[in-house]
């Protein structure tokens, strides 16, 4: 194969200015992506860039156009509030400035301390609890008693001594766990029904014989029965009243006088809705119990019999044989012993009345004299 120049011009001229046009246009291209992605990389930087050559720093008046925030001027303002629209009242104007002091911001953490817990509001006192003061009752308050079921109550106190009118004590024994209202009448019965009867007696109160108060119980302790009312504390069982003197009223005791247990009577059954002695049922044969449940119509029970004082003569039947008597068959020996010689005696003397009538009358065997 042959070359020549001439020949070369010949046969490859046009294509030769057309692959010349071709390698500029590509070349154009190329550098036209090239600028374009310098332009890109200069907004991200390379992670291989260490020394930070790759991304050269913005101009101040890009970085001012990149943060809104450095240049003032070309903050957004908000728009124009509507004339239509309602004024804010003073007073959103004066909470809205509280509120953003009360809540923390965001990016300050909260360092002030915990505010603390308000104590609980104080119980107010009833109208029974500010009567109840010390110069009628020693009865400090206890708190609220929450039992199983339906036990327990409210204004509830510990009732330890009333206080008669002369300053003295009346001392429960043991103190009684009662409502106010209950403990109230119990120390209103005692100052004004019992101290005098009392002093008709020659003496005074000193104790109460409490016998039960609150307890969470049925009915006359009865599985199942209905709660009492000493379950809800508005009951107290009383079996007797100390006097001074050492004696003592029992309440159910029948050597007791029973005008003094019948003034005692009308006077529990006139303050207490409820009230049960000896009569009622056999529960309450040694005590009396006294409530102030609250029943329709203001119903009241007042079941108590008051028996009459026991005879104080011997009883009729013979005394029981000791067992150290002898047999009565020994014991009735020496009484035909006896006999023996009465009749003996006796027959020496009708021998000699006999003698004595034969003077005059003819003469008769002698017969036994009948006992």
């Amino acid at each position: 194969m042959s070359f020549s120049l001439p020949g070369f011009r010949r046969k490859w001229s046009c294509r030769g200015y057309m692959s010349a046009g071709a390698a500029m246009v590509t070349a154009a291209l190329g550098l036209t992506l090239v600028l374009t992605e310098t332009a890109e990389a200069r907004k991200y930087a390379s992670p291989l860039d260490i020394f930070g050559l790759g991304t050269p720093r913005p101009h101040a008046a890009v970085h001012s156009a990149r943060n809104p925030a450095s240049n003032p001027a070309r903050i957004p303002l908000p728009k124009p509030r509507p004339e239509e629209a309602p004024k804010a009242t003073a007073k959103a104007t004066e909470e809205a400035p509280a509120e953003t002091e009360a809540k923390p911001s965001p990016d300050k953490p909260n360092t002030s301390k915990p505010a603390e817990a308000a104590p609980p509001p104080e119980k107010q006192l009833s109208a029974c609890r500010l009567a109840l003061t010390e110069e009628i009752a020693v009865a400090p308050s206890i708190p609220d008693i929450r039992g199983p079921g339906a036990c327990g109550g409210e204004d509830l106190v510990r009732l330890e001594a009333i206080v008669l009118p002369d300053k003295r004590k009346v001392a429960v024994k043991p103190a009684a766990i009662l409502r106010c209202t209950m403990a109230s009448a119990i120390a209103d019965w005692i100052r004004k029904d019992m101290v005098p009867i009392a002093t008709s007696l020659g003496t005074t109160i000193s104790d109460l014989d409490n016998f039960d108060s609150f307890e969470c119980r049925g009915r006359n302790r009865v599985v199942g029965a209905m709660l009492s009312e000493h379950g809800k504390a508005n009951a107290l069982d009383v079996r007797a009243i100390k006097l001074a003197n050492g004696q003592s009223i029992g309440l159910t005791d029948r050597s007791m006088s029973r005008d003094v247990r019948e003034r005692v009577l009308h006077s529990v059954c006139a303050r207490f809705s409820t009230v049960l002695g000896p009569g009622s049922d056999w529960y309450h044969e040694d005590h009396i119990h006294l409530d102030l449940a609250q029943r329709r119509n203001d119903y009241r029970i007042c079941q108590w019999n008051v028996w009459d004082p026991l005879p104080q003569v011997a009883p009729l039947l013979p005394a029981m044989r000791p067992e150290e008597a002898p047999p009565r068959e020994v014991a009735a020996k020496p009484e035909a012993k006896d006999g023996a010689d009465d009749e003996a005696a006796e027959k020496p003397s009708a021998d000699k009345s006999a003698a004595d009538g034969n003077k005059t009358q003819p003469h008769k065997p002698a017969t036994k004299k009948r006992r």
